[in-house]
């Protein structure tokens, strides 16, 4: 298992978050085949310091635009939308997945394949910054992704 790269820097000279406090646990990126134009990064963002923080915004080397993104549902339809920041309260942990929380990589500069790895800077409301190398891996349909992991989503309603 390679080791995951994470850089901290700040730019704050009075900060009370501290960088180190905040863990990203299991960070990956979509693999997309050829000539498809966005993909996403997913992870954990663990918080164990005794302040709130949030991703401000993000940049990756891959793509022309990188946003923090949710998806919302309206009207009884699920829509992705473009948010300001991605809230990660004292000690807690936010959960970056398909179909929830994400990072948006929008106009890829090259095909993401399984294996290879690319860079992503999360940069923190306190002035600092994250820099990731995160692999890129195949994420399947959630059902499919599910199976053999003890997941059950049946829902019943009674009326």
């Amino acid at each position: 298992m390679k080791k995951l790269l994470i850089a901290c820097s700040l730019f704050t000279s009075a900060s009370l978050f501290a960088c180190e406090d905040l863990h990203i646990v299991d960070p990956y990126a979509r693999a997309m085949p050829p000539g498809q134009p966005n993909s996403a990064a997913f992870m954990t963002l663990s918080n164990h310091g005794k302040t709130d923080v949030a991703i401000v915004s993000a940049q990756s080397s891959v793509s022309e635009v990188t946003e923090l993104h949710t998806h919302t549902e309206v009207d009884g339809v699920m829509q992705m939308r473009q948010i300001a920041q991605i809230d990660i309260p004292a000690e807690t942990d936010v959960h970056l997945e398909p179909g929830g929380l994400h990072v948006m990589l929008i106009g890829l500069k090259t095909t993401l394949t399984e294996g290879e790895e690319i860079d992503l800077t999360l940069n923190l409301s306190d002035g600092t910054e994250k820099q990731l190398s995160i692999p890129v891996r195949q994420v399947m349909p959630m059902r499919s992704a599910e199976h053999g992991h003890g997941h059950s989503h049946s829902h019943k309603h009674s009326h």
